[in-house]
């Protein structure tokens, strides 16, 4: 049983498996009373004049405390960060990985102006809806009420934060930052003129990516010279050997 879940766990690509145990340890954490949420909270002041530069991604990992809200937030966060990582970024790790910092990086500017203290959310709003601008065509169905197309399902996500009583600024920084990055991947490469913009530094892909064998590289063909030589030399000693022994026997 134990060696069946460790094999399905290692089985989740490498991305996800990573962002969803730091989630969820985090979360235990707080649960246990390890840290307190002021602890991980992102606060500019503290980052720069106390150097805490540990809430820089801290604030990305904790979803709040055990509850619907945490379930819900990381099932979505689980299931498109892996369709992601296994879709579109199938191979390419090093551009996953450079996406996620994008992002980040992004969202930490806002959050600078905006107020905001946690934006794991915004986060998972952001990959799901890169996912759902690369998937149009996918019926979803959410909760068993509604019927729509993919590229509807980030703001279906932010009317249901709504109706909870929650501030979508959150879901707007996340379905902002996700367009950014889809234009600027995935649309403007493609226009007359357009240019890729974001291209993955050379360190990440030495550091996340598996080295590509050399399409030229041809390996030398094995040499059985030495091993025909060597029996040819055994059926000699051989026959050499009857020979010799065929005069005493006439004797």
């Amino acid at each position: 049983m134990a060696h069946s879940v460790t094999q399905e766990y290692m089985q989740i690509p490498a991305v996800t498996r990573a962002y969803t145990t730091a989630c969820v340890l985090t979360t235990a954490a707080v649960q246990l009373e390890f840290v307190t949420p002021f602890q991980l909270y992102f606060n500019p002041d503290l980052i720069i004049r106390r150097y805490q530069v540990w809430r820089l991604i801290t604030n990305f990992l904790f979803f709040g405390p055990l509850g619907f809200s945490f379930l819900f937030n990381l099932i979505f966060l689980y299931r498109y960060c892996r369709m992601l990582e296994e879709g579109s970024f199938r191979g390419r790790t090093a551009d996953f990985v450079y996406m996620f910092l994008f992002g980040g990086v992004l969202m930490t500017l806002f959050g600078l102006f905006a107020n905001l203290f946690f934006l794991g959310q915004a986060f998972t709003i952001m990959l799901v809806y890169v996912w759902s601008r690369r998937n149009p065509f996918i019926r979803m169905n959410f909760f068993g009420l509604l019927n729509f197309q993919a590229p509807f399902l980030p703001w279906v996500l932010m009317g249901f934060s709504l109706l909870l009583g929650n501030s979508i600024v959150i879901d707007l920084l996340g379905i902002g930052v996700g367009h950014i990055y889809y234009f600027l991947e995935d649309v403007f490469p493609n226009q007359p003129g357009g240019r890729k913009l974001l291209a993955t530094p050379g360190i990440f892909r030495v550091m996340f990516d598996a080295p590509q064998e050399d399409p030229n590289y041809s390996p030398l063909p094995e040499d059985h010279s030495g091993q025909s030589w060597n029996r040819q030399d055994v059926e000699e000693d051989e026959n050499q050997g009857q020979n010799e022994e065929d005069p005493q026997e006439d004797d």
